[in-house]
């Protein structure tokens, strides 16, 4: 099979995979009773929106979906083709997840098994992120994070992410 063929398949399994994701926090989102929905817009630096209820003006917040990799480690990188279209030259730039580009980064990690299939959800703030100024880091670092859904709610509140993310400020 010739390499780019190869590079072909990978793209588009590399697509599912990222579609999946999206879809599984998606569900996980409406099931916790956000209301939630995948953004359709292709040119868009995040996947999905959350309206949160508010007293006066609804709020919204702007999740931008990562995979953890295999390493454990979650990247904060946009802007990059992937998938099937990863040769594609555009004149996007890459760049690092921010407060102008999305509220919060949420890293989905799954693991599958002979008999069940377990998903994990790494909630990040972008405020953390300007703050750590890097391309990745470790799920390990970032241990509460792991499922803790008030982090979503609060993701804006830069006094909240300081005292939940001590060891970074």
């Amino acid at each position: 099979m010739s390499s780019l063929v190869e590079s072909i398949k990978s793209g588009r399994h590399a697509v599912a995979k990222g579609i999946a994701k999206e879809n599984r926090l998606l569900a996980a989102l409406l099931d916790h009773d956000f209301n939630a929905s995948l953004v359709n817009l292709p040119l868009s630096s995040y996947d999905i929106v959350v309206e949160l209820s508010t007293q006066t003006l609804p709020e919204f917040i702007r999740i931008q979906v990562k995979t953890v990799n295999p390493s454990g480690s979650i990247s904060f990188t946009g802007g990059g083709r992937g998938g099937v279209d990863r040769q594609y030259k555009s004149n996007v730039k890459t760049y690092i997840q921010n407060t102008k580009t999305s509220d919060i980064v949420v890293g989905v990690k799954t693991e599958e098994t002979k008999h069940e299939n377990s998903c994990d959800f790494y909630f990040v703030p972008t405020i953390l992120i300007e703050r750590i100024n890097q391309k990745s880091l470790s799920t390990n670092k970032i241990r509460q994070a792991k499922n803790h859904w008030s982090i979503l709610k609060r993701c804006k509140d830069a006094e909240f992410v300081q005292q939940n993310f001590r060891e970074f400020f």
